[in-house]
């Protein structure tokens, strides 16, 4: 079920947890389409010989962790009264924790703030994507969106 989230009902959704969306397996076949995709070839995300003997496994990149809060937020709100939305940028994020193939992944989102601009409405959510069994999360970041109607 996903949440409506519409320009009359964004004031009052401030400082509210949104959404947590379902888990999503990080598997080794996504870290080798990105890193194509971006030409980062590290061993730790690719050469899974030297990951799993040096380091437990391959791990995700972290621009793919990120890249992945737009798909999980789709997940669960919808947005309505705008007719269309666009990344900002981000106040900050921080990776805290590493993401093994295999592992599965969750987007917690919550509403930090609402501005309105003269373009639109700037939305800054809290994202945390966590990792299924662990309390650290994978990531943290402020996300800005721009929301116009």
């Amino acid at each position: 079920m996903k949440l409506v989230i519409a320009l009359d009902n964004l004031p009052s959704l401030v400082g509210r947890e949104l959404a947590v969306s379902d888990w999503v397996e990080v598997t080794q076949e996504m870290i080798d389409r990105f890193a194509d995709v971006v030409a980062d070839h590290q061993w730790i995300h690719v050469d899974i010989d030297r990951a799993t003997r040096e380091n437990g496994g391959t791990i995700a990149h972290g621009f793919l962790l990120l890249s992945l809060l737009a798909t999980l937020s789709d997940q669960k709100l919808e947005w309505r009264g705008f007719s269309r939305r666009m990344n900002y940028g981000f106040n900050r994020v921080r990776f805290t924790n590493v993401v093994r193939s295999g592992a599965r992944v969750r987007l917690r989102d919550k509403l930090l703030s609402i501005e309105n601009k003269a373009t639109g409405w700037l939305v800054t959510r809290d994202c945390r994507l966590e990792i299924y069994g662990d309390t650290t999360p994978a990531l943290v970041a402020d996300w800005l969106t721009m929301g116009i109607p």
